[in-house]
C-alpha cells in the first residue's frame, strides 16, 4: 500500500498526459488548418508536447525502476508493446487502408503501417533499459549521462540514402522521416531520465530536497519561464519537436521537474476528488486508454480530416474521451473477472 501511494503521482502524470494526447490528436487530424495556424492550435500543440509524450516516457522509466519483473519478462513486455504498436497502426488506419486498396486515396500505406508511434518507443525503451540495468546498476549518473549524450549526438547522425527499404527500419532508431514520430534518438533520453530520477530519489541529498520541493518547483518554473519562447516554438513545430536536440531536451527536463512537483502537490491536496481519481485511473490504464482513443480517432479522421471548427472539436473531445473511458472501464472489469475466475 505504501508503494502504491508513492507511485500514485506517476499515475496522475500519465493520466494527464494521455488526456492531453487526445486533444492534440483531434487538433492535428480533425481541426481545420486555420485552427492549427492560430494561437489556439499552437497552445493545443504545446499541451500535447512536453506535458504529454516526454512526461509519459519519463514516468514509464521511473516506474520500471520499481518493477519486480526479471529481465526476461521485461524484454517480453517490450516485444509485446512493439507488437501492439504494429497492430494499433493497422487498426487506427484501417479506414484509410481500405480506401488505399480501393484506389480512392493515393498514399504510401507502409508509412502508416510502420509509423513510429509511442508504443514502439516504449517497447524498445523497456528492452534497452532491462539490458542496461545490470551494466549501470544503481548509478543514476550513468543513466543521466547516456540520456544527455543521446540528445547531444542525435542532430549529427547522418541520414541514410532515400528510397532504401532500410529507411523503414532506420525510422525506429533515428532520422527525420515524416512517419518517424518517436525514434529512439532522441526519445530514449526520457525513459533514461525517469529511471535516473527514481535512483536519485533514494539518494540522501534528494531526501533532504523533498522538504523544500516548493522551492525546487519555483526554481524550475523560473528557468522554464525565462526560456519559454524557445520551448514553445520548438513544441509547436512538429518536425523540430519530434527530432529535437540537446537544448530542447534540457528545457523539457526542467519542465518535467516543475510538472512533477506541481502535480505531486495537486495529488496530495486533491487526491480524493473525482477528477484526480479519474486521471490517476486513466494513467494506471494508460496503454489501453491510448490504444482505444487512437482506434476511434484514426478511423474517424479518414472521413472528416481537417474539417472541424472549435465547437466541433470540443464536442469530439468530450465524446471520444467519454467513450474511451467507458470501453477501458469495461475492459478492466472483464480482465479483473477473468483473473478471479468469474468468467
Amino acid at each position: 500500500m505504501n508503494e502504491r501511494k508513492r507511485l500514485s503521482t506517476p499515475d496522475l502524470l500519465k493520466g494527464v498526459a494521455v488526456i492531453l494526447m487526445i486533444q492534440v490528436h483531434l487538433t492535428e487530424l480533425f481541426g481545420r488548418q486555420s485552427i492549427m495556424d492560430s494561437l489556439t492550435g499552437k497552445v493545443s500543440l504545446f499541451l500535447g508536447g512536453v506535458p504529454a509524450a516526454p512526461v509519459f516516457m519519463a514516468a514509464m522509466g521511473y516506474l520500471m525502476s520499481y518493477s519486480q519483473k526479471n529481465r526476461g519478462r521485461l524484454i517480453g513486455r517490450g516485444f509485446e508493446l512493439i507488437g501492439l504498436g504494429l497492430l494499433l497502426n493497422i487498426g487506427l488506419n484501417l479506414h484509410l487502408l481500405i480506401k488505399i486498396m480501393a484506389g480512392s486515396i493515393q498514399v504510401n500505406p507502409w508509412e502508416y503501417i510502420l509509423g513510429v508511434d509511442i508504443l514502439f518507443l516504449a517497447g524498445l525503451s523497456i528492452i534497452i533499459l532491462s539490458l542496461l540495468k545490470p551494466l549501470f546498476k544503481h548509478y543514476f549518473w550513468a543513466y543521466l549521462l547516456l540520456a544527455f549524450g543521446i540528445s547531444l549526438i542525435h542532430p549529427y547522425i547522418p541520414e541514410s540514402a532515400r528510397g532504401s527499404v532500410w529507411r523503414y527500419i532506420q525510422a525506429f532508431v533515428y532520422g527525420k522521416a515524416e512517419w518517424s514520430y518517436f525514434p529512439l534518438f532522441p526519445w530514449l533520453a526520457y525513459p533514461l531520465l525517469g529511471y535516473a530520477f527514481a535512483l536519485l530519489e533514494k539518494h540522501e541529498l534528494i531526501n533532504r530536497l523533498k522538504n523544500i520541493k516548493w522551492m525546487v518547483m519555483l526554481i524550475t518554473l523560473i528557468m522554464v519561464a525565462l526560456t519559454f519562447n524557445f520551448g514553445f516554438e520548438t513544441s509547436v513545430d512538429l518536425s523540430d519537436y519530434y527530432h529535437h536536440g540537446w537544448r530542447f531536451f534540457l528545457w523539457a527536463a526542467a519542465f518535467l521537474i516543475f510538472w512533477l512537483v506541481a502535480l505531486s502537490y495537486l495529488n496530495s491536496f486533491f487526491k480524493k476528488t473525482p477528477v484526480i481519481r479519474y486521471l490517476r485511473w486513466s494513467g494506471k490504464e494508460v496503454t489501453a486508454f491510448y490504444i482505444v482513443q487512437w482506434l476511434i480517432i484514426g478511423n474517424i479522421a479518414t472521413a472528416i480530416y481537417k474539417t472541424q471548427n472549435l465547437i466541433e472539436l470540443l464536442f469530439w473531445f468530450l465524446a471520444i474521451t467519454t467513450v474511451t473511458s467507458l470501453i477501458v472501464m469495461a475492459y478492466t472489469k472483464i480482465r479483473s473477472h477473468r483473473k478471479k475466475g468469474i468468467i
